[in-house]
């Protein structure tokens, strides 16, 4: 079965073409031949233009998963929580901590991400941090779960 996943990438730089987006082959590559890849955006840091983009891939249900990458972190235009939050019908901590968790082994900054995951009807939303290091470590820490969190939003599996 494939799932259907939407990818976007919040950086300023990247969207204006002063360098390019390293971010989008990691995600692509880590999510493998069981995602269909049905979105995919670089766009500035811009919480408005994030929620738009999400609200209409959720609402239309586009994708069963979003990716976002860039904007966690504590500078000023890090918002990237702040519109996510916005917009979900519920948050889901344990894949948020799962990457904290899994990254700090190795960065100690990692403690500093505010990435946030959760559900806007039946699609699942993860933030991920704007380096292509940590979005390859933070995918490792949460691929293995992600079909089945969709599964379970679908009610696709059975009872027992």
């Amino acid at each position: 079965m494939k799932y259907r996943a939407a990818l976007v990438v919040l950086s300023d730089r990247a969207a204006s073409g002063e360098r390019p987006d390293e971010c989008l082959p990691i995600m692509k590559e880590r999510l493998g031949a069981a995602y269909e890849i049905v979105h995919e955006r670089v766009i500035p840091d811009d919480p408005s233009a994030l929620q738009a983009q999400m609200v209409d891939i959720c609402d239309r249900n586009v994708a069963s998963l979003i990716l976002t990458s860039g904007g966690t972190g504590l500078s000023p235009r890090d918002r990237t929580p702040q519109a996510t939050a916005a917009i979900l019908d519920y948050e889901v901590p344990g894949i948020g901590e799962a990457i904290r968790s899994f990254a700090l082994k190795n960065v100690r900054s990692a403690m500093l991400s505010r990435a946030i995951a959760g559900v806007r009807h039946r699609t699942l939303i993860v933030n991920l941090p704007g380096s292509p290091r940590a979005v390859g470590e933070s995918l490792d820490a949460i691929v293995p779960v992600l079909p089945h969190a969709i599964e379970l939003l679908n009610d696709e599996v059975p009872d027992g």
